[in-house]
């Protein structure tokens, strides 16, 4: 081996990083004030890579506690045969307000009936257990009408183990109001295994979207925290050469000084995740939160970070030090640097969006879509952006002459070295530009979040226009379709505070044939008159009503509806095997239909409760409709507790859906919060990276003040020379975030719905380079003393 081999092998490495090390450690206050930078943006970086690398763990603790605690048959609704373990469920979800409660009507059959997961027993009829948030939602004075609707005696807690979170609102109660004949299920145990995890396509994307957004700003975060107070750090340096240390042994000496900040700020890291993630039982997003314990990221990734950042600083150091030359009187840069190349910095992006444009199209929410094509060409749009910036800027004032003095001393420094300038600013970019692309989707998507949840009625064929015009704001739906649950139903909605107006009716459907099907509406001749012109009624009475000007409908009636022929009764939407054959009295009228009191038409037979057989009709369900005064507070959650006091297995449909105008007005909130701490966070890196560049240049700045340059045009000089780079990449993410905003949304099938989004995000970029400017003003001024001009 040769003495430059031994000069330069593995040895020489680990000695020359240790002595970086130990000239990190041993700075004194200067070396160890860049140290600790270095560390807390190391550190912040990591924490968000071990928080995003946990996601997958904490939504799959969540799917598997979700599934534990559902009946087995949840998804097929197929009852089992009664046994000493069988117990019969229903759905007891409900709307409080903006908030979701989760429960479960339960009734044991069994001796031996299983509990589900954080219970120990089935509650006995009137008991309920509760999850703790929902008790002291119950116990609070907001809760009282919650209370109303939920009247079981609280008899216990749910456990953590049967909880998604330790926020969430749920209950098991116990009910002798359910059974398999009026539409519950009958199942033997709980834990449903499903056959195949199906994910809504669009909300896979965005997911994947946002992850790519979030970690491609991290990573350049990262890789410029490794950097500061490095133009500080090379001229120490040149002190090294004057004792014989050649350029390689310099460079590996700040690699190493990096390794130690950026391996403190790795344990710093982990430890601000540890301590972040115990919060995860306090904090409730859009109505997702998570157990500490599952905010755990997988091994392979935990190491893959530990390992990669602190790697990765080695490597940018050493890529850094190759642009300079550290020599025993200082650091030489570059006067003339090479013109920066496009062609190969218009690769990434190219490559990206054609990913993108190749992939799959989302045609239904159903459909599976790959994640690597997706996070590919997302992360590759952004990176390229990235790299596109240098290039941009020195195009920008490459050209640039003349103006004020400010002005030119501001492009004549980025003419000379506009590196560490786009440097500075690009995280920032990069952060702007996924932004824009999250907020061109969520706006896009805005129809599913914003959309009525709740239509019209289920009967008849309807009156486009007037059910249009009149859409009821509340739906409900019962499976307990008969005479006596419609009638209580109408009366209660009639004496609910805030209702105005109130319908109800029973629907089956009556076939004569495969193809000749209709609706059979029963109720009595006062509802009947609402939906008809009849020129009688009494009880046992049978019409036949035909939409006016609808010969077609009115065809498609008569097919079916023969009277003095039988028809079947069943529950043709989910072919139950359980039917009643029923002749139409040939003695029934053809009758017009008229609007209901919703605007709802009902052709199809009409039928009063005493013409039909005793008993419930199969498939046959209630379904009532409310006009409400939008005055009266809480009206939503009245009627739900009028329809909870009728049949608790009611479902209660609002038709402007505010759980999910909450929903989506948080997510844009957050996005907007979210970015703006992002660029915030990134402008940290562009301050220290000012005020470095400011001390690289307090021997010229205090030449400057020296000759009578005044100081405010120094000041305005860091102005444009930070105010410049900004805008220009502020620009490019506009134009790159809308381009990607555009192929996203070309994948997920929709139109943009505000083509402005990106121009809050051009005010944060604005404000940020004013605020970065005056909070380098200090400094400015004391590098322009007149000690500024000793030198050494």
């Amino acid at each position: 081996m040769t003495p430059d081999d031994r000069a330069h092998g593995a040895a020489a490495w680990i000695r020359e990083l240790g002595l970086g090390i130990r000239f990190a450690a041993a700075g004194g206050r200067e070396g160890w004030g860049r140290t600790v930078l270095t560390a807390i943006g190391v550190a912040l970086g990591v924490a968000l890579l071990l928080l995003a690398t946990s996601t997958p763990n904490v939504l799959s603790a969540r799917t598997e506690r979700g599934n534990a605690r559902q009946p087995s048959n949840v998804a097929s609704e197929t009852s089992v045969p009664r046994s000493d373990t069988s117990f019969v469920w229903d759905s007891g979800d409900t709307d409080f307000r903006s908030d979701r409660v989760g429960g479960l009507l339960l009734r044991a059959e069994g001796a031996r009936a299983p509990a589900p997961p954080g219970v120990k027993e089935i509650p006995a009829p009137g008991d309920m257990v509760v999850s703790p948030a929902l008790r002291e939602l119950l116990d609070s004075p907001e809760g009282a009408l919650l209370k109303e609707r939920l009247d079981h005696r609280i008899v216990g807690t749910i456990a953590p183990t049967g909880l998604l979170d330790a926020n969430e609102l749920r209950y098991y109660a116990g009910t002798d109001r359910i059974s398999v004949e009026g539409g519950s299920v009958r199942a033997a145990r709980f834990g449903y295994v499903p056959g195949h995890d199906s994910f809504n396509a669009l909300l896979y994307v965005l997911v994947v979207t946002m992850c790519a957004v979030l970690l491609v700003p991290v990573g350049i975060f990262i890789a410029t925290a490794v950097r500061f107070g490095g133009d500080r750090r090379d001229r120490r340096l040149a002190a090294l050469r004057l004792v014989g240390a050649d350029r390689r042994t310099v460079a590996r000496i700040a690699a190493g000084e990096a390794l130690f900040g950026s391996v403190l700020g790795v344990a710093l890291g982990a430890g601000i995740f540890l301590v972040a993630r115990q919060a995860a039982a306090y904090v409730r997003l859009w109505d997702v939160g998570a157990h500490p314990g599952d905010i755990v990221p997988p091994l392979g990734l935990a190491l893959l970070v530990a390992v990669a950042v602190p790697l990765a600083s080695v490597v940018v150091t050493l890529s850094a030090m190759r642009s300079i030359s550290v020599e025993p009187l200082g650091v030489v840069r570059s006067v003339r640097p090479r013109r920066r190349r496009l062609w190969w910095r218009l690769l990434p992006p190219a490559l990206g969006l054609a990913v993108l444009l190749l992939s799959d199209r989302v045609v239904s929410e159903s459909q599976e879509i790959g994640t690597l094509p997706v996070a590919a060409g997302v992360t590759l749009v952004l990176i390229g952006l990235a790299g596109l910036l240098p290039w941009l800027v020195e195009a920008v004032v490459a050209p640039l002459r003349g103006g004020p003095v400010p002005w030119q001393l501001a492009v004549r420094r980025l003419q000379l070295s506009s590196g560490s300038a786009s440097r500075a600013v690009s995280g920032i970019m990069v952060a702007t530009a996924g932004a824009i692309v999250l907020q061109l989707m969520f706006g896009a998507m805005q129809q599913g979040f914003m959309n009525p949840s709740g239509g019209g009625g289920g009967g008849g064929s309807g009156s486009a226009g007037a059910a249009a015009a009149r859409t009821p704001d509340v739906t409900l739906v019962s499976e307990n379709g008969d005479a006596a649950t419609t009638s209580r139903l109408e009366e209660g909605l009639r004496r609910t505070p805030g209702v105005t107006t109130a319908f109800a009716y029973t629907e089956a459907y009556a076939s004569a044939g495969e193809r000749a099907v209709t609706s059979l509406t029963v109720g009595d001749c006062a509802q009947l008159r609402k939906m008809a012109r009849l020129p009688s009624c009494r009880d046992g009475d049978t019409f036949v009503a035909h939409n006016p000007g609808d010969t077609v409908g009115a065809r498609a009636v008569d097919e079916a509806a023969r009277p003095g022929k039988a028809v079947t009764l069943d529950d043709y939407t989910s072919g139950s095997a359980r039917e009643i054959r029923w002749t139409l009295p040939v003695d029934s009228p053809v009758v017009p239909t008229v609007p209901d009191p919703l605007g709802e038409r009902h052709d199809g037979i009409l039928a009063t409760p005493g013409a039909l057989p005793d008993g419930p009709l199969p498939g046959a369900f209630t379904w009532a409709g409310a006009h409400t005064d939008s005055a009266v507070a809480d009206v939503a959650d009245e009627i739900r507790n009028t329809a909870a006091e009728v049949d608790p297995t009611l479902t209660v449909r609002e038709r402007q859906n505010r759980q999910r105008d909450k929903d989506y007005e948080s997510v844009q909130t957050g996005l907007f919060v979210g970015g703006t701490l992002m660029l915030i966070l990134i402008a940290a890196s562009m301050l220290v990276s000012q005020i470095e560049q400011l001390r690289e240049r307090r021997h010229l700045l205090s030449v400057l003040v020296a000759f009578g340059t005044r100081r405010s045009t120094l000041a305005w000089s860091v102005l444009w020379q930070t105010a410049v780079p900004v805008v220009v990449s502020t620009l490019l993410a506009s134009v790159g975030g809308l381009t990607l905003g555009r192929v996203m949304l070309g994948m997920l099938g929709k139109e943009a719905a505000d083509p402005w989004v990106f121009l809050p995000y051009a005010g944060v970029g604005g404000a940020l380079v004013l605020l970065v400017t005056l909070v380098s003003l200090p400094p400015l001024w004391r590098m322009m003393r007149p000690q500024g001009l000793r030198t050494e």
